[in-house]
Formats: C-alpha cells, sequence, structure tokens
C-alpha cells in the first residue's frame, strides 16, 4: 500500500511541476498566456492531491487543515485559470495580476505542502 500511496505522491508532484513549469516557460517567452499544459497540470496536481487526502494505509493522522488549504488555493488556481483563459480568447492577452497570481499561488501551494509539518 506504501508503494501505492507513493506513485500517487509522483504524480501529483509531477502535476504541481507541469503547471509551474508551463507557468514558467510563458514568463521566459514573454508571452505570459494560458496554455492548455498548465490545465493538464492542475488537473493532475488536483486528482492526485485528493487521493493522497484519502485516509487508506496510513499509521498516523491526516492534517485536515492542511489539507484544506491546500484545496482551496487549488480551486483559486483553477478559477484563475479558467478566468485568464477566458480573457485570453477574448482580448488575445491575460492581466497581468491573474498571470502572476497563478505562479505565486502555484509555488505557495508546493510551499504549504513542504513547509507545513
Amino acid at each position: 500500500m506504501e508503494t501505492l500511496r507513493g506513485i500517487v505522491l509522483l504524480l501529483h508532484l509531477v502535476g504541481f511541476a507541469v503547471l509551474f513549469g508551463a507557468w514558467v516557460v510563458e514568463l521566459v517567452n514573454r508571452k505570459r498566456g494560458i496554455t492548455r499544459v498548465m490545465h493538464w497540470g492542475l488537473a493532475i496536481a488536483g486528482v492526485a492531491g485528493l487521493a493522497l487526502a484519502a485516509p487508506w494505509g496510513i499509521e498516523y493522522d491526516l492534517n485536515y487543515a492542511k489539507i484544506g488549504t491546500k484545496l482551496a488555493i487549488l480551486i483559486v488556481i483553477g478559477a484563475l485559470l479558467g478566468i485568464g483563459a477566458g480573457r485570453q480568447r477574448k482580448t488575445g492577452s491575460v492581466p497581468p495580476a491573474i498571470f502572476w497570481l497563478i505562479g505565486i499561488l502555484t509555488l505557495a501551494n508546493a510551499a504549504i505542502a513542504v513547509l507545513w509539518r
């Protein structure tokens, strides 16, 4: 069971890496847009995160405050991706505040995962 949990954790990290990596690529290329890869990264990280939140085969109590905080941030990131993609379709660009918030909140979510014990 621990091996399966490790695999799900790896998928969760890959989802974060895909989302944050796509954001960094857009930042470096000075396009500052929303890509389909960002949506895929969010979906992978979200589904794997929800699977990790299930109390299956572990010997310790889950930190539900941490899980709730990370889920709330994930939902906000998803909303920002949706709003940004809609604005990008209409006007051809994403407002800078939305673009920067996506990157900052994604990094904050990873920081919470690592630093909050």
